[in-house]
This record gives structure tokens, C-alpha cells and sequence, in this order.
């Protein structure tokens, strides 16, 4: 009650003042909340500060990172009370303004982020800063499911099948099917029934809030002939308002879905602000007993019985493996790092590119208008009184759409290549203020194609490229564990330049969707501002989108494949089915990072799946 008074106290503060200009009062209240994040975090009553570490304390799993993964994990390990479970997270706990759908884009780039962007490459971002694009990855309790967007999405089945016919048995769809359920507590207006279960720790659920906007796109996706389905049914293809990881119009997040009902354990300790640097392991006989980590700029070291469990996500496991002497051996060698084990630690890291070129100026404000709505005192008691109104809303994500390119050359017809995410806002909607750097656009490029546009009404609509072609890769700065990694997304670099084919086919299908007479009934037209840097090419022609493309491109931040599932005698697999690491003992990673290839999907929905099958397989193990 009391954090919830403090937020309103500080809305008021900022609304108070008759302030001439947009700008400023959109400024001034994106600033406050910002400026929130930056001081002590407002702390959960079931979250007290950890005092008197014993820094030689014993554990029997310890696991390294409490995103999605992590939290099933430290959840349903701990229901063996013999057993005792330490999770470690480099972050702290994260306000509970972060629990606020709307709220979702303004933490990127705050505490909560670790704040990445890619190496330089030729091909992509040269309309970006740096020419470098964003990688957000969650810092804090929750890790990444504090910074998501909250569209719930689980893949396709022939996602999964592909994984288990690979060398993966145990992880094939019919496989993976009760382990989504088993989590999900599910309240859907549409629903495929047999595909959804109530009462489980995850919430999905329908926002409360829904734009003139969004039913307009929803109905003319149907009349462009995509049907109305449950996604997370029977059948994949086509168009569905979002299913979102909320309750109660709050975000569903790892902490407050898995860990906070269980945060009185007394087996399951979580410490926070302990950031790991490297894997113990035992040279001779190859067994993992612990881990190093530093807290208040001392390293300290945790031990343990039975297993250390790598679920640091899918940019930060593949690091500490290196760090720990396990990753390619002439990598490793040059930066003086004791081999351990050889293996093809990063070598491969896929993420799903989208393009925020696709804005359409409408003639009517049938979206959200973020100034209205931001200064109307109704905005804030509907949400805080009946869990209602704009602030429910995904960050302005309001329906989906998944569909098959009329290019793609998946065998299986009902098998999606590109996902459309309709939003009922644009980057010119905060006058450039957060999303804008999301995608990390440069100022020139905001101010030619989106700053024209601020107070109009618009919409936009992200194609995501969900099996791309081109594949990136990472590697160690250098040995120490400070220093960031390097990224190499390598986004669009493919030799048969399919990922940009495939884009253009994308945008081809959301223009025909936009011309559908529910969308021109409010006159939806495509903003043909030419992006600077592509003026010789004709607009509208596929040449012109490709240039587009490479000019700006962002990550949805979906990292997988750095420690890849699958057989050893493959040569390019990390860890094995049970996820144990090659030739390693006692040494797991269970995270995205295992996923070996791409999913049609959004990554916190396996992540929590992956987590309750590990848990499955260690009980197993240990129960035998």
C-alpha cells in the first residue's frame, strides 16, 4: 500500500504544473519514472536484506541466476525439503513499478539491463548509434521477465519435434506439452481448452484494455485471410489479440510468479547483487563443486553437494562456462584461461530480428494517445482500484499475428516463418523519449521519419523473421570477468539473402492487411518518408526495403543456442539431453542458451518450460 501511495504522490508531482509543450510533460513523467529505478528499490515484504554471509556455506544446488529458467528451478527444487538451494543473481530486487504492463519499454537501458549492444558488422544498423544495435538482458530478481514485453508465446510444435529429431529425445512437443500446462495458470477468452490448464504459479490472461485500433487490425487480419486461432493451440497460424503473462493487470515475472510464494522456504536461500565469475571444477576428476562469485567487491565462494546449475540466460551462461575454463580451446588459450574442456561455447547465437519500419498514419486517434492518457488522473485510478484501463496494456502490443510467407521453403505448410506484433502506438508516440532507443535509432534517422509524426495518430506493426538463416556468434573480451563479452549478431548476413527476402514477404502481407476495409476505414496509409540513406531507391520497391532493413533492425532479444542441446559426437553441441555439460560432472546449464535452433516463439514461455523439465530430470537423477 504503502509503495503504491509513493507512486501516485510522485504522478501527481509530476502532473501538477501547468507545463506548455508536449515534449516536456511527456519528458517529465518517462524522467520520473527512470529516475525511480535509479534510487533503492521499493523491496517485497518476503524480500528482507540478506546479512551474516557464511562465505564457506555448503548447498546442494546452487544455481547462477534467477530469471525464468532459474526461478522453476529454485521453485521446484526446493519442494525437497532434504535438499538445500542457493540462487545467486548479479541484480537486486526490482521496484514494483516494473509490474506495470504499460511500463514495459521504459527499464530497458536502467539498472535492471545489463545494457549490451553488438559489434559493429557491415550489413545491418547503419542507421543505428554507433552503428550498433540494443541487446537488453534482465539484471535483478526475475532476470529478463522484468524487461519483457509479456507476449506469451510457446512455439510450434514442429519446433520441439525438430529439437527432439536431432539427438534430443525427451524433448519433442507431445514432450514438452505438460510442461507448459504444468505452469500456466490460463484465463483466455479464446482458448483451445485441451491446450490450457488453470491453477498452476504462471498467469496468462486477456488485457482488460483493448484499442479501437487493435479490433480494427484483429478484423481485417481475418479479412485478409488469416483466421481467428488460439496460438497456443491447435494451430499456430494466424491472428489472435496477445496472450499476455499477467494477472490481475500486473506482469507475470519469474520472482512474483514462482519465487515469492515460496520465498519462506527454509531450504531455498536467494542473494542478491552476487555476480558469478566462474564454475569450480575439479581438474582431475572433471566435477563441478562450486562457484566463485564477487558481492560488495569481495569474491566469495559457495559449494556444493550435488550440482551447480548454470541458468544465467542466454548471453551470460555460455560467458561463465568460458570464464571457467570450458569453451573452444584456442579461444580460451588466448587469453591464458586453463583449459577444461573443449567445447563449442558460443560459437553459434541466434536472435529473432525485427524491423520498426512499418508505420502507418491513421485519421482518427484510435490507439493510445500517451499524452492524454498520461495526464488524465482516471488512467491511474483505474489501474490501481479495478486493475484496468491503458495501463494494462503490453507496452502499446495489443494482437499477433503468425504467418507463412509465400517464400518459405518449410516442407510443412502450417509452419510460420514471420510473426507480426501490431502495436497501437509508435516510437514517435513518447516523442522519441524510450522507444527510440530500444532499437537504438539514431537522433538524424528519429527526426526524418517519426519526429514529423509526434501527437499524430498512428500504429505499427513489427515483422519478426522467427527462423532466420543468418547466424551469429560470441566471444570473450578478455579474461576478466568485468569486462563484457562480445556479440556478433550478424543479422541479414546470410548467403542466399533469404532473412531479407523473407522480411520483404512479411511486409508485403502487413500492407495488404492494412488495406483491408477495416484498416481503410480510418484510412491507414504506410508513412512514406524515404529513410535517409536509401533516397536513390524507389520507394516501396523491394530494393528500397532491403536498404531499409540494413539502415534499421533491432533484436527482440530471444538469445539462443550458445551452449547447444544435443549428442557430443555431434561437434557442435554444449551440453547433452539431461542438459548436463559434455564429459563434465555435476554441471548443468538450463536457460535459452541450450535451444538449438530458433523457435516460433517468444523465449520466457520455454524458458519457464525448460525449467520445470530440468527440475523433472534432477529429481530423477538423484531419485534413482
Amino acid at each position: 500500500m504503502k509503495q503504491t501511495c509513493y507512486f501516485q504522490k510522485a504522478m501527481l508531482v509530476a502532473f501538477l504544473p501547468v507545463i506548455n509543450g508536449s515534449h516536456q510533460l511527456i519528458g517529465n513523467m518517462l524522467n520520473l519514472l527512470l529516475n525511480l529505478t535509479e534510487h533503492r528499490p521499493l523491496l517485497h515484504p518476503l524480500y528482507p536484506q540478506i546479512r551474516n554471509y557464511d562465505s564457506n556455506a555448503r548447498y546442494d544446488f546452487i544455481i547462477v541466476g534467477s530469471g525464468a529458467s532459474g526461478s522453476v528451478l529454485a521453485n521446484r527444487l526446493s519442494e525437497i525439503p532434504e535438499w538445500n538451494v542457493l540462487l545467486l543473481e548479479a541484480g537486486e530486487e526490482a521496484s514494483h513499478l516494473t509490474e506495470i504492463p504499460f511500463f514495459a519499454g521504459l527499464f530497458r537501458g536502467t539498472k535492471y539491463d545489463w545494457g549490451y549492444k553488438v559489434e559493429q558488422q557491415d550489413g545491418f544498423c547503419r542507421g543505428c548509434i554507433d552503428g550498433r544495435a540494443q541487446w537488453s538482458h534482465g539484471l535483478g530478481i526475475g532476470g529478463s521477465t522484468i524487461l519483457t514485453y509479456m507476449v506469451h508465446v510457446r512455439g510450434d510444435p514442429l519446433d520441439y519435434d525438430k529439437w527432439a529429431a536431432i539427438g534430443n529425445p525427451g524433448w519433442s512437443y507431445q514432450d514438452m506439452l505438460p510442461y507448459f500446462l504444468k505452469s500456466e495458470d490460463a484465463h483466455l477468452e479464446k482458448k483451445d481448452e485441451e491446450f490450457h490448464n488453470e491453477g498452476g504459479y504462471f498467469s496468462v490472461s486477456d488485457s482488460p484494455y483493448r484499442t479501437e485500433a487493435a479490433k480494427a487490425y484483429v478484423k481485417a487480419a481475418q479479412e485478409a485471410g488469416h483466421p481467428y486461432v488460439d496460438y497456443n493451440g491447435e494451430n499456430q497460424l494466424g491472428v489472435s489479440y496477445v496472450q499476455a503473462s499477467t494477472r490481475e493487470g500486473k506482469k507475470s515475472n519469474a520472482e512474483n510468479s514462482f519465487l515469492r510464494p515460496v520465498r519462506k522456504r527454509s531450504n531455498l536461500k536467494i542473494q542478491t547483487r552476487s555476480r558469478v565469475t566462474r564454475v569450480l571444477i575439479d581438474e582431475e576428476s572433471k566435477t563441478a563443486y562450486g562457484v566463485e562469485y564477487i558481492k560488495n567487491g569481495k569474491v566469495h565462494y559457495a559449494l556444493a553437494n550435488k550440482e551447480v546449475i548454470l541458468s544465467a540466460g542466454g548471453l551470460h551462461s555460455p560467458q561463465i562456462l568460458m570464464l571457467s575454463g570450458i569453451g573452444p580451446k584456442q579461444h580460451l588459450e588466448q587469453f591464458g584461461i586453463p583449459v577444461i574442456q573443449d567445447l563449442p561455447v558460443g560459437a553459434q547465437l541466434y536472435d529473432h530480428a525485427t524491423f520498426p519500419g512499418m508505420v502507418f498514419r491513421l485519421n482518427e486517434s484510435i490507439g493510445i494517445n500517451i499524452l492524454r492518457k498520461t495526464i488524465t488522473p482516471s488512467t491511474y485510478l483505474q489501474y490501481f482500484k479495478e486493475s484496468t484501463g491503458m495501463l494494462t496494456t503490453l507496452g502499446g502490443i495489443e494482437a499477433v499475428t503468425f504467418m507463412r510467407t509465400n517464400i518459405s521453403s518449410e516442407p510443412d505448410p502450417s509452419y510460420p516463418d514471420m510473426e507480426f506484433l501490431f502495436a497501437s502506438i509508435s516510437a514517435n508516440s513518447d516523442y522519441g523519449l524510450a522507444f527510440r532507443k530500444i532499437v537504438n535509432i539514431s537522433p538524424a534517422i528519429y527526426d526524418k521519419i517519426w519526429k514529423p509524426l509526434e501527437g499524430e495518430p498512428v500504429f505499427q506493426v513489427f515483422p519478426v523473421l522467427l527462423h532466420p538463416k543468418s547466424k551469429g556468434y560470441m566471444e570473450l573480451k578478455s579474461r576478466d570477468p568485468l569486462d563484457p563479452p562480445k556479440y556478433f549478431a550478424n543479422y541479414l548476413s546470410d548467403p542466399e539473402n533469404q532473412d531479407v527476402k523473407t522480411f520483404i514477404a512479411g511486409i508485403r502481407e502487413i500492407q495488404r492487411i492494412s488495406d483491408s476495409p477495416s484498416m481503410q476505414r480510418y484510412g491507414a496509409k504506410l508513412v512514406d518518408t524515404k529513410i535517409p540513406g536509401c533516397e536513390d531507391y524507389q520507394f516501396n520497391s523491394d530494393e528500397y526495403w532491403e536498404c531499409y532493413l540494413r539502415t534499421v533492425i533491432g533484436g527482440v532479444f530471444h538469445y539462443v543456442g550458445a551452449c547447444k542441446m544435443g549428442p557430443k559426437n555431434n561437434g557442435d553441441t554444449v551440453v547433452d539431453s539431461h542438459l548436463r555439460v559434455h564429459d563434465l560432472k555435476q554441471l548443468r546449464v538450463v536457460d535459452t542458451s541450450v535451444i538449438p535452433l530458433p523457435l516460433t516463439a517468444q523465449a520466457a514461455a520455454p524458458a519457464y518450460a525448460i525449467g520445470e523439465k530440468a527440475a523433472d530430470v534432477i529429481k530423477a537423477n538423484w531419485f534413482q
